[in-house]
C-alpha cells in the first residue's frame, strides 16, 4: 500500500483523480489528509470534519469489478470492509444505512463516496472517499453524527483504522471476485433498520409513509414493503429515513 500524507487539501478525492491523469498509480495507493476543504458526500453534499481528529482517506482500486453494472458491488464491498474493520476495534452495534453511511447505534460515524470511470476495455477504476470520525467530540447542530472517541470514550490510531480498513477492503475484492453473494449476504444483514418497520418521508411527494426495509437491489435501490405488502424500490436521495 502506497500512502501519501497531505496537511490539507480541497478533497482527497479529487487529488487521487487528479493524480491518475498525471502517471501511474499503483493499486490501492492512499491519500490521507488532516484538513479538508471541499469534501464530498452523496449527491454533491457536504462533508465537513474537524481538523486533525478524523479519518479523511480516499484509495485508488481498479480492476476489481468488469462493468458499470457491477458497481454498486464495490460499494456493497467497501461497506462491509469497514464495519468488519471497526468490528476489530470493538465498535459496538454498527450497521450501514444505505446507501453509503456508517453508523454506530442510531449515530453516523463515517460516510463514503466511490467515484467510478469506465476504461476503453470495459473494466472500472475507483476512486473511493471515505470520512470517518473517529476522535472528533463535538458535533454542534448535528445530532444524528458522533464518532468512535464519544461511542467507546477513548482515542484511537487513525493510521491503525486506515491500515484495517484498507487490508478488509483487499480481502473482500478478492472475495468479491470469487464469490458476491457472500458479502451481498453480509452487506443485507447489516442494512440499518432492516426488517423494522418505521417512518419515511417522499423526497418528491414530500409526504411521509410507513415501511418495512427489505433489502438493496442490484442496483442499489432500496427495497421497502408498504403497507399493502408491495415492495417498492427507491433511488438515492428519493426518499427519507425518519428515525
Amino acid at each position: 500500500m502506497k500512502l501519501i500524507k497531505l496537511n490539507a487539501i480541497d478533497s482527497t478525492n479529487d487529488f487521487l483523480k487528479a493524480l491518475i491523469i498525471k502517471e501511474k498509480v499503483e493499486n490501492f495507493t492512499v491519500v490521507t489528509t488532516e484538513r479538508q476543504t471541499n469534501g464530498k458526500g452523496q449527491m454533491g453534499s457536504i462533508w465537513e470534519t474537524e481538523e486533525g481528529k478524523n479519518l479523511i482517506m480516499s484509495v485508488f482500486v481498479k480492476d476489481s469489478i468488469s462493468g458499470v453494472d457491477e458497481i454498486f458491488n464495490l460499494n456493497v464491498t467497501v461497506a462491509v470492509s469497514i464495519i468488519q474493520a471497526l468490528e476489530t476495534f470493538k465498535i459496538p452495534q454498527l450497521s450501514i444505512k444505505w446507501p453509503n453511511d456508517i453508523m454506530s447505534y442510531q449515530f453516523k460515524i463515517g460516510g463514503i463516496l466511490i467515484e467510478n470511470s469506465l476504461k476503453p476495455d470495459g473494466n472500472v477504476h475507483s476512486v473511493i472517499g471515505l470520512g470517518l470520525n473517529v476522535n472528533q467530540i463535538k458535533f454542534d447542530h448535528l445530532p444524528k453524527a458522533s464518532s468512535l472517541s464519544v461511542i467507546c470514550k477513548k482515542e484511537f490510531d487513525k493510521v491503525a483504522i486506515l491500515q484495517a480498513i484498507i487490508e478488509k477492503i483487499k480481502e473482500n475484492v478478492i472475495l468479491l471476485s470469487e464469490n458476491p453473494l457472500t458479502i451481498w449476504k453480509t452487506y443485507s444483514g447489516l442494512l440499518f433498520k432492516v426488517g423494522i418497520p418505521m417512518a419515511f418521508k417522499n423526497s418528491r411527494t414530500h409526504q411521509n409513509f410507513m415501511g418495512i426495509i427489505q433489502g438493496v437491489d442490484s442496483n442499489g435501490q432500496l427495497q421497502v414493503q408498504l403497507v399493502d405488502d408491495s415492495i417498492a424500490n427507491y433511488g438515492v436521495k428519493e426518499i427519507q429515513m425518519l428515525y
